[in-house]
């Protein structure tokens, strides 16, 4: 399954000293991972491995649910931010693969 789409870049208040920022992934897209996922073995958090793209940058990683949005959250390192130019606030464009299921 592979999904692209845009959405807000926004940092985690409980960690801001750390700098975890993230982006949402759409509800209905979350619905339908969480549909998948439920039938594959449960990693650690319930994470799912994905291969993300943004701009001209790709990297392996995991995304997360998040109860409280009610979707899965994909953390953008600094590297990638730094990069493509992206700050908490901007939108980016963001192609997410699922793998390992």
């Amino acid at each position: 399954m592979m999904v692209v789409f845009d959405a807000e870049l926004w940092e985690w208040d409980a960690r801001r000293a750390d700098s975890w920022v993230f982006v949402s992934l759409p509800v209905d897209v979350s619905d339908e991972i969480r549909d998948i996922a439920d039938v594959s073995p449960r990693r650690g958090f319930g994470s799912v491995r994905v291969r993300v793209g943004i701009g001209a940058s790709t990297w392996t990683t995991s995304i997360f649910p998040d109860a409280a949005r009610g979707r899965y959250v994909l953390p953008v390192k600094r590297a990638v931010r730094k990069a493509e130019a992206l700050d908490p606030g901007d939108t980016a464009s963001v192609t997410v693969e699922l793998i390992d299921l």
